[in-house]
C-alpha cells in the first residue's frame, strides 16, 4: 500500500493545525489530517508523540470509516457530557457555556484540593450535574483511595465515576474494593490492545471506548464484547469529522445509558465543520459531516511534510 501515492490512498488529504481555547493535555494546538474516502470524510489524528505502532491503530480506524458504511445505528442523537480541563476556577463558567443543556461534567483532576475547587465551580454553574473525575492514571493506590474518600466526604454521591485513577490492574482492584466512587477504565483498554481484557470486569464498573484509539468500529465492538461492562464513548480531541464517527460508534450500541464525551469540539477555537459539531440541548445528532472553510487552519508546508512522512512510515508497518 505504501508504494501508492498518498493522494490515491487518502483523497483530498489535508493537514490542519487548530488552536485550542485552553491548554489541554499539554497542548495549545491540535494537528490533524483529514481525507475523503468512498463513503465520506474521515480523520487521522494520533497525537504527535505517538509512535508508529500506536498510530497505525488510529489509521486503521480512519480508513475503515472513510471507505465502509457505518455499523447499524440504534440512536439518532447522543447525550453529551461537558469536558472541563484543569483550568483556573474562574474559567469554568465560560467553558461550561460551550456545552448548552449538558447535565454531566467530566473534570480533569490531579491533586484533591485543586480538583475540589473545579468541582465546586462546576456545581455553582450546574447544581444538579453528575460529575465525573478523570485522573488519566495519575494516582498511586494510596493516593487514589485517600482522594476518592475526600471527594465523597466533601461532595457526597454526586460522582458518576472516576476515570482511570491509576494504571495497574492490581491497584485498580484494591481501589475498587474501597472506593465510594465507581471506577471507569480508559488507558487500561486503549494502551493495552494486545491484552485479553478478562480482568477488567473484576476491577472496573465502566469501559471508556474511543473510536480512533481502539482501531475503529469493528475493533471497538469486539473489545466491548470481551470486557462485558457498560460503555461510554469518548473522543480523542478530534474535529467534527472525527467526532461524527465517535457519535456513530455510540449510536451502534443498543444500550447507551450514559452521556458520552463527544463534545470536545467546544475546546477548539472553532470547528472545521459547518455547523460545528457541538452539543445542543445536551445532545449531538448522529450524521456524517463534511469540512468547510479549511484555509483558516491549513498547516505550514513543513508540518504537511512531517505528516506525509509520518503516514508513509505507518503504511510501511506490516
Amino acid at each position: 500500500m505504501a508504494t501508492q501515492p498518498l493522494q490515491e490512498i487518502f483523497p483530498e488529504l489535508t493537514i490542519l493545525s487548530i488552536p485550542l481555547r485552553n491548554n489541554f493535555r499539554g497542548i495549545n494546538f491540535r494537528e490533524v489530517a483529514i481525507f475523503k474516502g468512498t463513503h465520506g470524510w474521515s480523520e487521522f489524528s494520533p497525537f504527535l508523540e505517538y509512535d508508529v505502532d500506536e498510530a497505525k491503530t488510529w489509521l486503521n480506524a480512519s480508513l475503515e470509516a472513510a471507505n465502509n458504511p457505518w455499523p447499524e445505528q440504534h440512536h439518532k442523537k447522543i447525550p453529551i457530557n461537558a469536558t472541563l480541563p484543569a483550568v483556573a476556577p474562574k474559567e469554568v463558567k465560560a467553558i461550561l457555556q460551550g456545552y448548552p443543556g449538558c447535565k454531566t461534567v467530566k473534570i480533569k483532576v490531579d491533586d484533591f484540593e485543586n480538583g475540589a475547587l473545579l468541582v465546586e465551580a462546576a456545581l455553582e454553574q450546574l447544581p444538579d450535574a453528575k460529575i465525573r473525575l478523570d485522573v488519566n492514571g495519575g494516582w498511586d493506590q494510596l493516593s487514589a483511595i485517600s482522594n476518592l474518600l475526600e471527594y465523597h466526604l466533601r461532595f457526597g454521591s454526586i460522582f458518576e465515576y472516576v476515570e482511570q485513577p491509576c494504571q495497574s490492574i492490581s491497584e485498580l482492584a484494591a481501589i475498587k474494593a474501597e472506593s465510594p466512587v465507581p471506577i471507569a477504565v480508559d488507558e487500561s483498554i486503549r494502551k493495552n490492545l494486545s491484552s485479553e481484557f478478562y480482568q477488567l470486569k473484576e476491577v472496573a464498573d465502566i469501559a471508556i471506548l474511543k473510536w480512533q484509539p481502539l482501531g475503529g468500529f469493528a475493533s471497538a465492538h469486539k473489545i466491548a464484547n470481551t470486557i462485558g461492562l457498560p460503555v461510554v464513548i469518548s473522543s480523542a480531541l478530534e474535529t467534527g469529522i472525527g467526532i461524527s464517527h465517535g457519535l456513530a460508534l455510540a449510536a451502534s450500541f443498543k444500550d447507551m445509558d450514559f452521556a458520552c464525551g463527544l463534545g470536545t469540539v467546544s475546546l477548539f477555537e472553532s470547528d472545521i465543520c459547518e455547523p460545528a459539531v457541538v452539543a445542543k440541548d445536551g445532545f449531538i445528532e448522529v450524521a456524517r459531516r463534511e469540512p468547510a472553510g479549511l484555509d483558516k487552519y491549513r498547516a505550514s508546508a513543513e508540518r504537511v511534510q512531517w505528516w506525509n512522512d509520518r503516514i508513509v512510515k505507518i503504511l510501511e508497518v506490516k
